[in-house]
């Protein structure tokens, strides 16, 4: 029996006071079996004390009802929180780890900086939303800015100013048809975010679970590079359909890219795809030419299991339009840059659309 087996039976385990489990949430930091001892090491947090030892009973029935496991080791390790708390930290007081109206959360990443994420992300954003307007389903397209410490997204979607406050709620700002929230709208531009761990955690908590989202087809989550705290805070707190990796076509960059794809696999959240950015330039004349290598994009999604979502060129109109805040999906609609990135939205859509709902608490 592998560690992947056992990983699989604990998919058992629910998180109490949730339809998810345990492993889905990123709980489960390793899994052996040493002879026919079962042993499990698991972190979560929380301050009410009879959740971890439900779980840990919960883990232990099941891991003794496995072929060949008389005996179990069960090391599980408790952060205290100021409040009970979901296993990302938000509250148990029977509400769910993400609001209710969004039906689907995308996690746009890269395992590199550098690669076009916030812009790829921003141009996806706006050609869902003319996907779904077509369809009849205005604003309902979300992008929430993770980026804690390079927010982007304001600059890149063309919105300024401070979002409204309603009660205890943030209401998104908007543009181009897309609900937008950021760290971006919340501090001043020469005010340099510096933060730990356990900010980050509940910066992206707030941005889940207090803002006023409304009815959402989608919401996109642009997260910043690496497999490190922000990462691990979103998928302990919004469960996920899935995730699109953006990378260059260099090995520099899909070398990288790959962790990060793992990193989401480990905590199982399916890979829609990868995207591959700057794949080829495109002169005045037509010609395509191959500035990053070709075929990095390929192998990374064929080394994951996924597909190659498309290739988006490498033109100064989809920077000119970044710096601008008029994204070439807007102003140029027609280009094969603006095609691009519809038909990778074409393909999300259809991937969502098979998948069943997400489950509530």
């Amino acid at each position: 029996m592998t560690p992947e087996d056992i990983k699989e039976a604990l998919k058992q385990v629910k998180y109490p006071g949730f339809s998810r489990d345990i492993v889905s949430f990123g709980l489960v930091r390793s899994a052996t079996l040493d002879g026919d001892t079962a042993k499990v090491s698991l972190t979560l947090t929380t301050s009410d004390p009879k959740i971890p030892l439900h779980i840990k009973q919960e883990v232990d029935k099941c891991l003794r009802a496995l072929p060949g496991v008389k005996a179990t080791v069960i090391d599980l390790a408790v952060t205290p929180a100021r409040s009970a708390s979901a296993p990302g930290g938000g509250n148990l007081g029977g509400n769910t780890a993400a609001p209710k109206t969004i039906q689907h959360a995308v996690a746009i990443a890269s395992g590199k900086g550098g690669v076009g994420k916030s812009t790829f992300a921003v141009n996806l954003a706006c050609a869902l939303a003319q996907l779904l307007t077509a369809k009849g389903r205005p604003g309902r397209v979300g992008l929430m800015d993770c980026d804690i410490y390079g927010p982007s997204v304001p600059l890149m979607i063309g919105i300024e100013g401070r979002p409204q406050v309603e009660g205890d709620s943030l209401i998104p700002m908007e543009n181009h048809g897309v609900k937008v929230m950021s760290m971006g709208f919340l501090v001043d531009d020469n005010t340099p975010v510096v933060w730990r761990g356990p900010m980050i955690m509940k910066t992206i908590q707030q941005f889940v679970q207090n803002v006023k989202w409304g009815e959402l087809d989608i919401l996109l989550v642009d997260l910043p590079p690496g497999t490190g705290d922000a990462q691990l805070s979103l998928v302990q707190t919004l469960p996920l359909d899935g995730a699109v990796l953006v990378t260059t076509p260099q090995p520099a960059a899909t070398n990288v890219a790959r962790k990060g794809g793992l990193m989401f696999q480990k905590v199982n959240v399916p890979l829609l795809g990868v995207a591959e950015n700057m794949s080829y330039f495109l002169d005045p004349a037509g010609q395509k030419h191959a500035i990053f290598g070709e075929g990095g994009g390929q192998k990374t999604a064929d080394s994951l299991g996924t597909v190659l979502l498309g290739q988006v060129p490498l033109i100064p109109e989809i920077r000119a339009g970044g710096d601008a805040g008029k994204p070439i999906v807007v102003t140029n609609p027609d280009s094969p840059a603006a095609s691009t990135f519809r038909e990778i939205g074409e393909a999300i859509l259809l991937q969502l659309s098979r998948k069943p709902m997400p489950a509530t608490s």
